[in-house]
């Protein structure tokens, strides 16, 4: 069993895991505990990339766990439109030796059994880290929970899907790395978190956007079965023809045009190339619909076979992505003609686009819902439907602060993470009272689903389950409040039209 000394005058606690000692840190109140780049498997170079994580190899002494890791192997984070420093990995180092972990605990005794919230970090995939600065765990582990956040294998490294590999696996299948990486990463927590004073039986996944979309993944996974108990999604999911997973057979093609691009047909040879030329040459490389990591993610849930546990999502006003060519009126409805045939006029009544700014704005709106509205609100309609457990969900629209530049982006994506997080003060904006509130109410909620399920608690607005009767969701803007749903003429045509892509 792990094992924690903490002494009055020292500035370094050390912890005993199951492969070795680690020590860690202070911060400056002197009340939360910081262990930072924690490795949770071997680092997955040479013949270990595109391989299931391995196990680490146990250490001799301490090991000073006082900085974080590399983060995963990605283009160079550089920042872009709303997306500052503070969203972004951390230019360097940036390594494929980035399987490591990162821990804030309030513990005193090692022995509180306390709430244990595990983030994974978004980015479509292809970037993020755990180190992110708005993903700083020391502000909401003060409430009373060990906060973890996970490095992954992204991109081309953490799923590519080739026939080769297929063969290669035990279980006839390939891609899935960095789920993979994710579902260790949580044994990882089962085995050792007791000894920061964390609970291995109260453990909930959150994430945001491609970390929303991975803690659907897991909810659906076999394999991560009894490794958590709650989960949390901003911001994405995996209902859909345009967000689920890839079929192998069509990632394994993907990775035979990468090899051919690359002028080899030798997995030995890709292994020994470097990463960096594997992620130039570029290509389609995401979550892979194989039946052994990853099952169908809509048949899953509507036949009850998620892990079932309780569910707390939602999504921004914002979310959608502005297109800089948007199409005019006439294309627009031409384009929809093509791609929704008989059920057309339904699409445009939905999203109209009688001229070129309505077009342009339903576009918008488009881009929103199919990606992350409609997702999210179809997982807390399929849980609330085949799950024995309680759904809260949520839509988030309170606009920050604009950036210097004086450009508004509205409550757009991954705004409301650091409402969430308590992690303002790790983000440089002139915050309001409005915002500091939100900010208090918000993380507050997502401790107490960590701590019993069920987001309310003394002093916030009662925040009622959800169901698919009254289907009532949460506004998070200023305090909080709750409404009818949005978007519900949308919703009730992308029901319609899957339902009529599932017969």
């Amino acid at each position: 069993m792990s094992l924690v000394t903490y002494g009055q005058t020292s500035k370094l606690t050390t912890v005993t895991l199951k492969y070795g000692k680690i020590s860690g840190t202070k911060n400056q109140k002197g009340n939360i505990y910081m262990f930072k780049g924690i490795p949770f498997a071997a680092p997955p170079v040479g013949n270990l990339r595109w391989k299931e994580p391995q196990p680490v190899t146990p250490w001799k002494g301490v090991r000073k766990c006082d900085t974080f890791s590399a983060s995963a192997m990605q283009t160079k984070p550089v920042p872009f439109m709303m997306y500052t420093q503070e969203f972004l990995a951390p230019a360097e180092p940036l390594n494929e030796d980035c399987l490591y972990l990162n821990v804030w605990t309030p513990t005193k005794s090692g022995n509180e059994k306390l709430p244990v919230i595990v983030w994974i970090h978004g980015g479509a995939f292809v970037s993020g880290s755990g180190s992110v600065p708005i993903y700083d765990g020391e502000e909401i582990a003060g409430k009373g929970i060990v906060f973890v956040t996970v490095n992954y294998r992204l991109g081309v490294l953490g799923f590519l899907a080739h026939p080769e590999l297929t063969k290669e696996s035990a279980h006839q299948v390939s891609g899935n790395y960095g789920l993979l990486d994710q579902i260790t990463a949580l044994r990882w927590v089962k085995e050792n978190i007791a000894g920061f004073g964390g609970n291995p039986n109260l453990v909930t996944i959150a994430g945001q956007s491609a970390g929303a979309f991975s803690v659907n993944a897991l909810m659906a996974s076999p394999l991560a079965k009894g490794l958590f108990h709650r989960v949390i999604a901003e911001s994405g999911g995996m209902f859909n023809g345009n967000t689920a997973g890839q079929k192998l057979e069509d990632g394994e093609k993907n990775g035979l045009e990468l090899a051919q691009k690359m002028g080899t047909a030798s997995m030995a040879e890709l292994r020994a190339r470097s990463a960096e030329e594997l992620i130039k040459t570029g290509g389609i490389f995401r979550p892979v619909i194989d039946n052994y990591v990853l099952p169908a993610i809509y048949t899953t849930f509507a036949a009850g076979k998620q892990n079932d546990v309780p569910v707390l999502t939602g999504w921004n006003a914002g979310d959608g992505f502005a297109s800089p060519n948007p199409l005019s009126a006439t294309a627009y409805r031409e384009d929809a003609e093509k791609k929704y045939g008989s059920k057309t006029a339904d699409f445009l009544k939905a999203y109209p686009g009688n001229t070129d700014e309505e077009a342009k704005q339903s576009q918008f709106a488009l881009a929103r819902d199919q990606i992350f509205g409609w997702q999210n609100y179809t997982w807390a309609s399929l849980q609330s439907r085949s799950g024995k457990n309680k759904t809260f969900l949520y839509y988030f629209s309170q606009v920050p602060p604009d950036k210097p530049d004086g450009i508004s982006y509205g409550a757009f994506h991954s705004a409301e993470i650091s409402y969430a997080l308590h992690t303002l003060h790790k983000w440089d904006r002139p915050w309001r009272e409005s915002d500091r509130k939100l900010e208090d109410v918000m993380s507050s909620y997502w401790v107490n689903f960590a701590a019993t399920g069920d987001p309310n608690g003394k002093g916030l607005p009662v925040w009622p389950a959800f169901t698919t009767d009254s289907k009532q969701v949460m506004e998070l803007s200023d305090t909080g409040k709750v409404r009818e749903l949005p978007s519900r003429t949308q919703f009730e045509f992308w029901d319609m039209y899957q339902t009529s892509l599932q017969r």
